[in-house]
């Protein structure tokens, strides 16, 4: 047995003259029975007894139909002492099966008290009805009473504690589909916290914290809160040395200078160094006296929260490198004609901007962000003299050039990764016009893919606010008349409109990435 067992024990505070105080650290008793001395009897038998550290507060009702309300007023109530004859002779039995059916309560602790065993003899009440005692009140006396409440709150605690931790344990699988996605990931690391201080039988206030480096908290840098339970739920994202109190730092701190996990008093603070060279703690306070298996189990979950983010910086980290690929491929296409690799950058923004606006969700708008900058990644394959020409092509000149469209198509083509398939159709369809004027094949309306449709606008808008071989950088009041102008020909409607209305989003993310001065 954990030794924490021994903290649940009934015991009996100071005296006191108000035993009916509400605290948030009390277990609820509802006393329903028509006599009011029981309810003093009661009351004065139990009077300062604690139960795991906590006062017992009393709910009275002295009828059936008061304790059908009362049950809705206090549905956190631990346990309910039940007369069976009131104002009829089942009114218990009618408010214990109105308890477990229409206020759908199964955690409350119900015992019948009766004084008249006759009128609900106790076998046939225990088989038909869901109650968890029966008692002859002539039968409760103080030490009875006492061992009944230490019984009932005990059982009561134990039941809690499984559905907190099947909550919990809800909570981690829904956090962890999405689990290599690095915004979910404060999220799961939360939802095992809660999991944990549920399960402990602790407050729950803890917090994951971690460093981009070899820091201490001393350092006033880079120890980030990356999620957080109970006083820390609000510090997340935020720096621990600006938020957590002196105590907290300090142990934290210790944990960091000793490399090993940490118990004092009430707290916790696990340390684990990930191989990448980062620190990573788990504080936590308002424990109780853990044994050994607690202990244990307590590592065990605060080290897997570390080897969970660790999993997912290797995963953005490739993530990443992908998309430097990416960026680099399509700064060597800008190069090769003269361009400059900030158009690649700006197209890839604006295009996600738009495919947010006309619905598409954060997922297919990023794939359509990490893929734009290869839609013109075929001009790899055009002659210098025709790609750099500064002058107009002529028309077999114009063919030769059109033919970048399907060469960045076939190159990427092959491929099943979402990325690069989605830069297939991209490259080969963000020359197609609405009106089924563009090339490679004339496509028109949706038979164009969207992807295709939002970059053909995005690149257009981009190149016309440009400086090229060929020409001088266009007035921002000209580009938009054209864009209008070209509205439902060149371009779908929609996507002209989602222009509009995001232009200084729009021009904002150009000036996030200019062109370099010559």
């Amino acid at each position: 047995m954990s030794e924490s067992s021994n903290n649940d024990e009934m015991a009996f505070a100071e005296e006191s003259s108000d035993v009916s105080v509400t605290t948030d650290e009390s277990w609820k008793i509802i006393i329903v029975d028509d006599e009011a001395s029981i309810h003093d009897v009661t009351k004065l038998a139990l009077n300062g007894c604690l139960f795991d550290g906590k006062r017992l507060e009393f709910v009275s009702a002295y009828s059936g139909k008061e304790a059908q309300a009362i049950i809705h007023e206090h549905p956190d109530a631990a346990l309910m002492l039940l007369d069976v004859v009131m104002e009829t002779d089942h009114a218990g039995l009618d408010v214990a099966r109105y308890v477990r059916n229409d206020a759908d309560n199964q955690s409350i602790r119900i015992v019948l008290r009766t004084g008249q065993p006759g009128q609900a003899p106790e076998r046939e009440v225990i088989t038909k009805y869901d109650i968890n005692d029966y008692k002859e009140k002539t039968e409760l006396t103080v030490q009875k009473l006492f061992t009944l409440m230490y019984a009932s709150l005990r059982a009561y605690r134990d039941i809690i504690a499984l559905e907190n931790n099947k909550r919990g344990l809800e909570h981690v699988i829904v956090a962890s589909k999405n689990l290599f996605e690095l915004e979910s990931m404060p999220d799961f690391a939360q939802a095992i916290l809660e999991q944990i201080t549920s399960l402990l039988h602790v407050e729950n206030n803890a917090a994951y914290l971690k460093s981009d480096g070899l820091t201490a908290c001393h350092q006033n840098n880079q120890l980030k809160i990356m999620a957080g339970t109970g006083a820390y739920a609000d510090f997340v994202g935020r720096d621990a040395v600006d938020v957590l109190d002196k105590a907290a730092l300090g142990e934290i701190e210790s944990a960091i200078k000793q490399n090993a996990n940490l118990y004092h008093d009430d707290k916790f603070t696990g340390y684990f160094k990930s191989r990448r060279g980062m620190e990573n703690l788990v504080y936590m306070n308002g424990l109780k006296q853990l044994g050994e298996l607690d202990r244990a189990l307590l590592e065990v979950f605060a080290r897997n929260i570390s080897i969970a983010f660790e999993n997912t910086e290797l995963h953005q980290d490739v993530e990443e490198t992908q998309q430097e690929i990416v960026y680099m491929l399509g700064d060597a296409v800008e190069t090769r004609s003269k361009e400059t690799g900030n158009h690649v950058k700006r197209v890839a923004e604006i295009s996600k901007l738009l495919a947010l606006h006309i619905g598409l969700d954060g997922t297919e708008a990023e794939i359509i962000k990490n893929a734009a900058p290869m839609h013109d990644i075929g001009k790899i394959g055009i002659p210098d003299a025709i790609l750099n020409k500064p002058g107009k092509h002529t028309p077999e000149e114009f063919e030769i050039m059109k033919a970048h469209s399907l060469l960045g198509f076939d190159m990427l083509k092959s491929s099943q990764r979402d990325i690069l398939s989605a830069g297939a159709v991209i490259a080969r369809d963000h020359h197609e016009k609405w009106s089924g004027e563009g090339y490679p094949y004339q496509k028109s309306g949706e038979d164009i893919h969207v992807y295709g449709r939002i970059v053909a606008i995005t690149d257009v808008f981009d190149a016309l606010g440009s400086e090229r071989c060929y020409k001088q950088p266009w007035k921002l009041e000209d580009i938009i008349a054209h864009i209008k102008q070209e509205s439902g020909r060149h371009f779908e409607p929609r996507l002209v409109d989602g222009v509009l209305a995001n232009i200084d989003s729009i021009n904002a993310i150009r000036n996030r990435y200019p062109d370099p001065v010559a």
